[in-house]
């Protein structure tokens, strides 16, 4: 074992418990077990969080659920039967985040608001994640990451002219995962300096609204928002994908005039092209988008995608290939990076990449996806149970 690998985690001695289900709170807590936090995650008992179900991707697991739960424990309570729920408190006297996205209300319903749980433990800090907050006209509002793609305006710029799209991606639950995560980190640090808990409020149309910010403010004071381009930039242009000869795409990109012009003259071989006065600036190409692009296309078609690439490199154009997710799985600059690590699961092995960013102190942590309650009875002993407590605890469907 290396050094770095014995070395000690940002989050080490940090427990994490989380009444957790979908992906925003889930990505978020796999985040903080990454820095060494324990996350405890309490789960329904026997079918746990529904995103288990949601397909069986990964030798019959969930695709969503592998991504965002490994090194994870799974506590199974029902903590609506009063003995579970003694159980969570005593998980949360000693606790020092709790994470919740359930059903809008519910948390606080329970007794599990950050003002019900304060005295409990002055320490705590608890982090509510939900779809527009936990005040306002929308409060109880059902949301999902599509709902929410489209409440903060996502849909109206992504897609083509005809067609608005959604993201591939649960984008609106990653902001809102991402925005938890680094809001738990933030109130730990504070809670360094003041010895105190705090409260975190984290709705996913505010997360989305953030990440919306070039396009509101291209629409500032009623102008015309950016239109819905597909695959190319907005309001850059050349900036997307085109067509080689050989039916292969290539995705290129260019961010100034003196691009354009070595473009012209390295990559169309056509330096005439640069000071035409329909393109001789972005605004031009951009108002000639058409007229372009079936110029570049017709240079494109007596070249290879390959070829294409190599003109492009050679000009220092920026360029990346359309890949797949096959692509994406044997991407070489991932494997020559040595991203890739395995993770165990209740059904074997599986691939996994490390979380971005390479920190020479210390390794991540990537431990196994657990299954649902597999840690139960062993974190009961810890608390105190005897063995007859967990089976009693059991036997009423209650873990």
């Amino acid at each position: 074992m290396t050094e770095q690998a014995c070395s000690p985690r940002p989050l080490d001695g940090i427990t994490v418990v989380s009444l957790e289900h979908a992906v925003a709170a889930p990505f978020a807590t796999r985040q903080l077990a990454d820095l060494g936090a324990r996350v405890i995650k309490v789960e329904r008992p026997g079918s746990g969080d529904f995103a288990r179900g949601y397909d069986q991707r990964v030798r019959g697991q969930s695709s969503h659920f592998t991504w965002i739960n490994r090194s994870k424990e799974s506590l199974a309570l029902d903590v609506k039967h009063p003995q579970a729920k003694a159980a969570l408190m005593q998980l949360l006297k000693t606790a020092d985040v709790l994470v919740q996205n359930l059903a809008p209300g519910a948390a606080a319903r329970m007794g599990l608001s950050y003002e019900a749980l304060k005295s409990h433990n002055p320490k705590l800090i608890v982090c509510d994640i939900s779809g527009y907050g936990t005040d306002g006209p929308y409060r109880d509002k059902k949301a999902y990451d599509l709902l929410i793609q489209s409440e903060a305006g996502f849909l109206s710029v992504t897609g083509t002219p005809e067609t608005p799209s959604k993201s591939g991606i649960s984008v609106a639950d990653i902001a809102a995962g991402m925005y938890a995560y680094s809001n738990i980190l933030s109130a730990l640090l504070l809670r360094g300096r003041t010895g105190e808990g705090s409260h975190i409020d984290v709705s996913m149309l505010e997360a989305m609204g953030e990440w919306m910010g070039y396009p509101m403010y291209y629409a500032f004071d009623g102008a015309p928002p950016p239109p819905r381009t597909g695959a190319s930039h907005a309001s850059i242009y050349p900036y997307g994908p085109f067509q080689a000869g050989d039916g292969s795409t290539v995705m290129l990109g260019l961010q100034n005039e003196r691009e354009w012009k070595t473009f012209c003259d390295a990559v169309l071989q056509r330096p005439e092209v640069a000071v035409d006065e329909c393109f001789d600036s972005n605004a031009r190409r951009n108002a000639h988008r058409a007229e372009l692009q079936a110029l570049i296309l017709q240079v494109f078609a007596g070249l290879t995608a390959a070829q294409v690439v190599e003109r492009l490199d050679a000009a220092g154009i920026a360029n990346a290939r359309v890949n797949d997710m096959a692509g994406l799985w044997a991407h070489p600059q991932l494997k020559a990076r040595e991203r890739w690590r395995s993770v165990g699961t209740p059904a074997g092995e599986v691939p996994a990449l490390l979380p971005p960013g390479v920190n020479s102190a210390f390794d991540y942590r990537m431990d196994a996806v657990p299954a649902v309650g597999q840690h139960t009875a062993a974190i009961l002993a810890e608390l105190g149970w005897s063995a007859g407590q967990s089976d009693a605890l059991q036997a009423h469907q209650a873990s």
